[in-house]
């Protein structure tokens, strides 16, 4: 399966996590691979969420990684 396939699979889900405020697809920087990246407000320790905010680490053998990227503001154009 890949990257996007496993994205929209589990999109819904993850964006019911604490803090998640987006789900989208990238490349890793390091290895060049395709991952699922979820935009969070901040980073919290895994030790300060409940199992059930925990974003996993894989989705359907696709890295995921998270990144802060703080509040997201809706603003209309003009």
């Amino acid at each position: 399966m890949d990257a996007q396939q496993a994205r929209s699979l589990h999109e819904d889900r993850l964006m019911k996590l604490a803090n998640v405020t987006g789900v989208g697809t990238g490349r890793d920087e390091n290895s060049g691979t395709d991952v699922i990246v979820v935009f969070v407000t901040r980073k919290v320790p895994r030790d300060r969420l409940r199992d059930e905010d925990v974003v996993p680490a894989v989705l359907e053998g696709v890295p995921v990684r998270v990144l802060a990227i703080g509040g997201v503001d809706a603003q209309a154009q003009a």
